[in-house]
């Protein structure tokens, strides 16, 4: 097969197909028409002498031929975005420009404000559009869509570019006239009602099966490993709204402990240590390998994460 023989457009073709598992949806994503993606995948079928996408029961299946080709096909044009990505530098005191940021509202309340901080100051021209987790799909990231990702992930696509941002302990939050107070043992803690919070991963959630241990997160599963359970009340995917809920007198929150601190002057709750031991939780950022080059977003994500760095105390890396 010579290269001179090959219309390289046929490989976004099939990048997009191998993408939405659709022609239609291909042809949306790429401002074509449906006839023409469909003459594009007639055409890779020949190119490759392999039919590529065939229709099953899901849908539209790739064959064994379509996904050795997919991650090959994604390197390719990653490689040739990266070639032809104006080499001028970014200049932030100037720029204009949105940047889009999924962000936990634990990231958003402990972190978010010292990075608004800094571009307030070195780039006032710049603005954040902050989405939530349930606003993103992992293919949008994967496309560009949204600039960086930051949350607590259980996985995440191999493809992704990611860097740990801090690891954080846990705190309990409860009112002061909270009676556990006076005696904060497991044993009081497993008597109380308690509010769950988490937000890991991307898109629209599901409800929370109680009984599901292993995917109610840090907390529970440290309880279950001691062989116990604890009685949750309430479940909520909002960090604020579950500190709200720690005044009340007889509910008890355990949260990051960064979180936890943004309550430390309210009188309406005080901070105690879990009486358990619960292994910290990791914060990262993640972004597509589309945007691994791009000046403007090399230079956000390095004030990222050196606020994250300051904000953890340690050294800002090299």
């Amino acid at each position: 097969m010579q290269l001179n023989r090959i219309d390289l457009n046929l490989l976004v073709y099939l990048d997009a197909l191998l993408r939405e598992r659709n022609v239609t949806q291909a042809a949306h994503q790429l401002n074509l028409s449906q006839p023409a993606m469909s003459n594009g995948l007639r055409r890779l079928r020949e190119l490759f002498d392999d039919p590529l996408l065939v229709r099953t029961s899901d849908g539209m299946t790739p064959t064994e031929r379509a996904l050795e080709l997919e991650p090959l096909v994604r390197e390719v044009l990653t490689n040739i975005e990266r070639a032809v990505q104006p080499r001028t530098a970014f200049d932030p005191s100037s720029a204009s420009r949105v940047f889009r940021i999924m962000a936990s509202d634990y990231a958003e309340s402990t972190l978010l404000p010292g990075v608004l901080g800094r571009l307030r100051t070195e780039a006032p021209g710049l603005t954040l559009d902050i989405m939530t987790p349930s606003d993103v799909s992992f293919l949008d990231v994967e496309r560009g869509k949204v600039d960086m990702v930051i949350n607590r992930f259980d996985a995440m696509p191999q493809s992704f570019h990611q860097i740990h941002l801090w690891s954080d302990s846990f705190s309990c939050l409860l009112s002061p006239e909270n009676e556990l107070l006076g005696d904060f043992t497991l044993e009081n803690y497993l008597k109380a009602d308690h509010v769950w919070v988490s937000k890991t991963g991307m898109g629209v959630g599901v409800g929370v099966d109680p009984d599901d241990v292993q995917r109610l997160g840090w907390v529970d599963a440290a309880l279950n490993r001691l062989g116990k359970k604890r009685q949750i009340r309430v479940f909520t995917r909002h960090y604020q709204a579950a500190m709200t809920l720690a005044e009340q007198n007889d509910l008890v929150v355990t949260l990051p402990t960064r979180a936890a601190l943004l309550k430390r002057d309210n009188p309406r709750v005080v901070l105690r240590e879990p009486p358990l031991e619960i292994p910290p939780l990791e914060l990262k950022m993640a972004w597509s390998p589309l945007l691994q080059h791009n000046p403007a977003n090399r230079w956000l994500r390095k004030v990222i994460v050196d606020t994250a760095r300051e904000l953890a105390g340690e050294p800002a890396p090299v």
